[in-house]
């Protein structure tokens, strides 16, 4: 009779656990571009297009020159083409009066400089892969409801304690284009309508442009995985090419190189 009541007090206990409302854990700190050795550069023609080309670059240390690794490669972007997004770099004074800020659902991706974290998959890790990883399952879910505690994040709905949302991608439901992509730190802070959910993934082709992120040929977003490396503190570099021309010497980017 002890022992019942002892497993019956447990798993009341337990229930109560599962059950409580978990609070949310703070932004993660990330390193500031200074402290980055590896980027992944991507420009467009304009801040309307949709279609881009991306170069990986690298450096030694801090104060050594960005060296090109690999050719370059195309992608695409958000459908309405890129808007400034909240990343390590800071904000113009003068957007120009017709750049909005990136803000949720508008269809762009967002243009500045962001850490690239964490990488997730359908399979289990590759072993190519050097981020941390993510492994899709049934309840791994991106919440994009701007009222939710987990906002922006990557959970898994069994374990996160409070269900807070009403919306978010179900990402193993999403196929093939989430079969292997990487986190973009953008508004990392959370603010609430910033934009999320944003990441490189794989394409579903060369001309068919994406909600917001920004994607790849499958072989080709195993090259950026099999590139990045978390020690390095990986940024994506991210810019029509007139702004990239422009910001260029202030905030120290590559020097792009031909195809």
């Amino acid at each position: 009779m002890k022992a019942f009541i002892s497993i019956f007090i447990l798993l009341i206990s337990s229930l109560g656990v599962f059950g409580q409302i978990k609070k949310p854990v703070p932004p993660k700190v990330i390193p500031p571009y200074s402290k980055s050795l590896q980027a992944v550069v991507v420009t467009t023609g304009d801040w309307t297009a949709t279609r881009g080309e991306a170069q990986m670059f690298e450096r030694k240390n801090a104060k050594s020159k960005w060296k090109k690794s690999g050719e370059t490669f195309p992608v695409v972007v958000g459908k309405n083409g890129l808007a400034w997004g909240a990343g390590l770099n800071e904000l113009p004074s003068d957007t120009g009066g017709r750049l909005a800020l990136k803000t949720e659902g508008d269809g762009k991706a967002p243009a500045g400089i962001f850490a690239l974290s964490t990488a997730f998959g359908s399979p289990e890790k590759p072993k190519f892969v050097k981020l941390p990883y993510t492994r899709l399952e049934e309840f791994t879910e991106c919440v994009d409801d701007v009222n939710s505690n987990h906002y922006n994040k990557i959970v898994d709905r069994m374990k996160v304690g409070n269900f807070d949302w009403k919306s978010s991608e179900k990402m193993l439901e999403i196929g093939e284009a989430y079969e292997l992509g990487v986190f973009i730190e953008h508004n990392s802070e959370r603010q609430k309508g910033g934009g999320s959910c944003i990441f490189l993934h794989i394409w579903k082709d060369a001309e068919t442009a994406t909600v917001g992120c920004t994607a790849m040929a499958r072989e080709n977003i195993e090259k950026v995985l099999t590139f990045l490396d978390a020690k390095k503190n990986p940024v994506l570099i991210q810019l029509p090419k007139d702004s990239y021309a422009q910001f260029q010497t202030k905030w120290k980017l590559p020097k792009l190189t031909d195809k």
